[in-house]
Formats: C-alpha cells, sequence, structure tokens
C-alpha cells in the first residue's frame, strides 16, 4: 500500500480492543464496507490506552495478546494493520506483528521511542504532537531517516487551544505536504475534547464528519476515522467515534471530495 501516492488511505477502525470478538466483528464490517466502495483502508485498534484521564479508566487488551490479535486480523482479511507504541519495548514487541507502527502525539518527540519504532523496519505514523507546529515535524523526519526509517506518513490531529480543548488548522495539511512529506488526517482526535469531562475526555464527535470533509477538499493523503457499533458504549473515547452505520456515507463522500479536489 502506498500512502501518498495519489489515492486516499483510509485509517479505521475503534479506538481499543474491548474483546476479541468486537475486534473480529467490526473489523469485518469494515472490510465489506471498504470492499463495496474499493477504498485502500488499514485497520486500527489499540492494544492500550496507556494516555487515559483516570486510573479507573479502561486500558484494553494487553500488548502480546492484542498484537497477536491485530495480526490475526491482518492475515485473515488481507488487510494492513496498525496500533500506537508507547515505549521503545512496545516498539520492538509489536514491530513482530504491526504493519504500521503509530507514535502518539504527546510522545512525538520521544527519541529514543522513535528510533526502536525505525529499527524495527517497519513503516511509521507520527501524530504530530498538539504542541508542535506543523514546520516542527522536520526535526522528527530527521529523527526517522538517522534511524533507518524512509517510510513514514505523520497525521494532523489538531493543536491545543486553551484549556480542554482543540482546534484543526486545515492549513497544517498543505505545510506538511509542502515539506514533501505525506500526511493523514485524524478527524477523531481533532474534535477531542481532552478531560473535558472531568475524569475522562469529551468530544464533539457531530463535528467528525465535517472536518473529514475539509481535510478531503484542503488535500491530504487519507482520513483516520475511529468508529464503533455503538459509540455511546464504548470503553474508550466513545463522545469522538462516529456510529459505524453512518461511516458507508461519509466515506462514500470523501471518496467523491477527494477526487474533485485533485
Amino acid at each position: 500500500m502506498e500512502i501518498g501516492g495519489g489515492q486516499p488511505v483510509y485509517i479505521l477502525g475503534p479506538c481499543v480492543i474491548e474483546s476479541e470478538d468486537f475486534v473480529l466483528r467490526i473489523a469485518a464490517d469494515l472490510r465489506k464496507i471498504c470492499d463495496e466502495q474499493g477504498l485502500s483502508w488499514i485497520f486500527k485498534a489499540s492494544y492500550d490506552k496507556a494516555n487515559r484521564t483516570s486510573v479507573k479508566s479502561f486500558r484494553g487488551f494487553g500488548l502480546e495478546a492484542g498484537c497477536r490479535l491485530l495480526r490475526k486480523i491482518g492475515d485473515n482479511l488481507s488487510v494492513p494493520v496498525t496500533t500506537d507504541v508507547h515505549s521503545a519495548d512496545e516498539a520492538h514487541a509489536a514491530g513482530q506483528y504491526i504493519d504500521l507502527l503509530q507514535i502518539p502525539a504527546f510522545l512525538s518527540r520521544q527519541t529514543d521511542l522513535i528510533r526502536a519504532a525505525a529499527e524495527t523496519g517497519r513503516a511509521v505514523n507520527v501524530k504530530k504532537g498538539q504542541f508542535l507546529a506543523p514546520w516542527d515535524v522536520r526535526n522528527i523526519a530527521d529523527k526517522l531517516e538517522t534511524f533507518g526509517c524512509l517510510s513514514y506518513v505523520f497525521t494532523e490531529r489538531g493543536v491545543s487551544f486553551g484549556y480542554n480543548n482543540l482546534v484543526a488548522d486545515m492549513r497544517s495539511l498543505y505545510w506538511i505536504r509542502e515539506l514533501g512529506y505525506p500526511v493523514i488526517f485524524d478527524a477523531t482526535h481533532s474534535v477531542q475534547r481532552p478531560s473535558g469531562a472531568g475524569d475522562r475526555s469529551g468530544g464533539d464527535g457531530v463535528l467528525a464528519p465535517v472536518l473529514a470533509k475539509a481535510a478531503s477538499a484542503a488535500g491530504c493523503d487519507g482520513i483516520f476515522i475511529e468508529t464503533h457499533h455503538d459509540p455511546g458504549q464504548a470503553l474508550s473515547d466513545g463522545p469522538n467515534q462516529i456510529p459505524l452505520r453512518d461511516l458507508p456515507g461519509l466515506l462514500r463522500k470523501l471518496k467523491q471530495i477527494h477526487e474533485i479536489s485533485r
């Protein structure tokens, strides 16, 4: 799969692996949706939500079991898989199973983590930190290339705007691409309100489709969308996830907008 080659790539899946049955079912549903529309896509789910607001929050399935399950999904459905890693040790372990290693936004400047991900030989997706300017990704790219990774992509997921709020700056997509890097737009976490619900993050999920369409029109190489059968019952980031039933219509519009904008 080529990211930045002219055809959009969609990173789709739930926020976290809630159970084996759950993640197998939603992956199969996404395979059907993407096949029907002829879309290039990558399945995403987290084995661990290490950056939760509260110590009481659900974390996930665990590193080894989660990565094995994601590899099973990738093999059975013939789809690349991605997940986020949080330490050098996790990167080395996940690199045995995962096609695209994701560096979380809060860890996007952690040199040891970037080095570990690069040294796995896997492709790497770095989420631009909420505290970084678009042109700051040059330093991250330099780290990746220094450590031997030439297959990487950046994801824009909004920038901190006051307390408990983010703003999505569409200029960022242009500037990152002008630097020569492929860029994904994260429609889910750009509408997040970090810690906005007290002991958990809130969000404006209704705006995720709006920003996804705007990003497709502004020009980007793909869209990141978290989805769930019932976001109200999701164990993580429910307020920001798009109901699976609404996804086919949105993807159809995003594909059309991308073709027009090209």
